[in-house]
């Protein structure tokens, strides 16, 4: 059975432990990575991302964007969206449909 995790600051994502998510807490960009990193091999399918670590993760992202076995999405933090999800969102229609129909 595959697994659903989230990684960010304790105060976005421990709620997300009632729900069955297995959480890591860190705020630490090479902890973050080293958590993505193992996430196949640990039977994880989808991985949310606080989006203040999402950004500053881009590199090992970008790595697994295309991978058909892990799926990092980004999540909005305690602060609120910086709008990552919708910008991701806006990319990939842009280069499914070959311009930005959702200005």
């Amino acid at each position: 059975m595959k697994r659903i995790g989230i990684i960010g600051d304790k105060d976005s994502v421990l709620c997300f432990m009632a729900a069955g998510f297995s959480v890591f807490i860190t705020e630490e960009e090479k902890e973050a990575a080293d958590i993505i990193r193992s996430a196949i091999s640990r039977d994880y399918s989808v991985l949310f991302v606080t989006e203040e670590l999402y950004v500053r993760l881009n590199e090992i992202i970008e790595k697994y964007k295309s991978s058909p076995e892990l799926a990092i999405l980004p999540l909005p933090g305690k602060g609120g969206s910086m709008g990552v999800g919708l910008s991701n969102i806006k990319s990939a229609v842009e280069k499914a449909v070959g311009a930005d129909i959702l200005k």
